[in-house]
């Protein structure tokens, strides 16, 4: 059975930083496209980063510069460094991975940027 598990989220000042982890069992991870979404309060997710197994990377514009992700194959985590954190960072975050045609989600943790 696939799981994604995320942790990390919090409540945090604008400005500050946040690191979220998603640990990742029952997955071929080497061979597994993997990324985080976000949803804000009352609007869609919406793709955020994304990491291929051998780490090519992708960003949404509006956290380029700010965010990093990153993947550790071997602890079958990957991670999303937020940098410069913004009230419109506010969301509940998802961990996702692909692989052939499949999509599996995690249950997602919540980010709230706010003084």
């Amino acid at each position: 059975q696939v799981q994604l598990v995320e942790s990390g989220g919090a409540l945090v000042q604008p400005g500050g930083s946040l690191t979220l982890s998603c640990v990742a069992s029952g997955i071929r991870f080497n061979s597994t496209v993997m990324g985080w979404y976000r949803q804000p309060p009352g609007k869609e997710r919406e793709l955020v980063a994304a990491i291929t197994p051998n780490g090519t990377t992708k960003y949404t514009d509006s956290v380029k510069g700010r965010f990093t992700i990153s993947r550790d194959n071997a602890k079958y985590t990957v991670y999303l460094q937020m940098n410069s954190l913004i009230p419109e960072d506010t969301a509940i975050y998802y961990c996702n991975g692909k692989i052939w045609t499949f999509d599996f989600w995690g249950q997602g943790t919540h980010v709230i940027v706010s003084s």
